[in-house]
């Protein structure tokens, strides 16, 4: 079995415990470090950053540190410590810029609906923070259902999770190895990383596009989709550019 390395292991440990604050501390330390739309009351600007360390659950936590150890262990060895924490968090970032995208369109859509009804945009506003536990929505049956759930959840549901990052490192992972055969825990049988890597992608891509998810709700598409465009653009540039002799130490 394949060692920790100690980039790895600290950033394991780092989730790990900002994971078990979570646990101690109820929603404080949830609702600080956590992503949140920008133009609500809880934003911080820290929190594109820190909401790589926050998690929903232990099964959370345990599927994106066990993809961080397995995919991120190659790439860590092949770029070097330096270029690897550079990747990782430029593909967190890189998936909150998107997610955050995504959420200003679904609440202009949602502005620009309820203006029309003839809502002024103090009263909007108004709405918007009456209505600030993560997840729920109010029924307005001129904005049609679909609209006003995504209106309402993309303004006052957090976005958690170290999952944008991991997206990039499997891209870059796919590119660098793409006839490595995975097994998995839900695949039978082996599947190379060239096959795996896109069918996961397009997934979240039909989930982000039609509501529907397959594999839960309260998931982040989005941001999957970010962390693994900011991946494949980095990692790309890197070996179109023939960077990877250039080791960073």
């Amino acid at each position: 079995m394949r060692s920790i390395s100690e980039t790895i292991k600290v950033l394991v440990v780092s989730n790990v415990l900002f994971f078990l604050g979570t646990l101690v501390s109820g929603d404080a330390i949830y609702q600080l470090f956590s992503l949140y739309y920008f133009d609500n009351p809880q934003f911080a600007l820290w929190q594109p950053l820190t909401h790589m360390f926050m998690h929903g659950g232990w099964m959370h936590l345990l599927f994106n540190m066990y993809a961080l150890w397995a995919f991120g262990g190659p790439l860590e060895a092949q770029w070097g410590r330096d270029k690897f924490l550079f990747f990782y968090f430029s593909a967190g970032l890189g998936a909150a810029l998107i997610h955050s995208l995504v959420n200003w369109y679904h609440v202009a859509q949602g502005v620009e609906v309820l203006m029309g009804m003839g809502m002024t945009s103090e009263e909007v506003g108004q709405l918007l923070n009456n209505t600030l536990t993560p997840g729920s929505y109010r029924v307005i049956p001129e904005m049609g259902a679909g609209v006003a759930e995504q209106f309402f959840t993309a303004y006052n549901t957090p976005a958690v999770g170290a999952s944008g990052a991991i997206y990039g490192i499997l891209v870059a992972f796919g590119m660098l190895y793409p006839n490595v055969a995975l097994m998995l825990i839900f695949v039978p049988f082996p599947i190379k990383a060239k096959y795996f890597i896109p069918i996961l992608l397009v997934l979240d891509l039909f989930s982000g596009l039609t509501g529907t998810s397959l594999f839960g709700q309260n998931i982040a598409n989005w941001a999957h989709i970010g962390g693994a465009l900011f991946g494949f653009i980095m990692a790309y540039y890197w070996r179109k550019n023939s960077f990877n002799h250039k080791r960073w130490y």
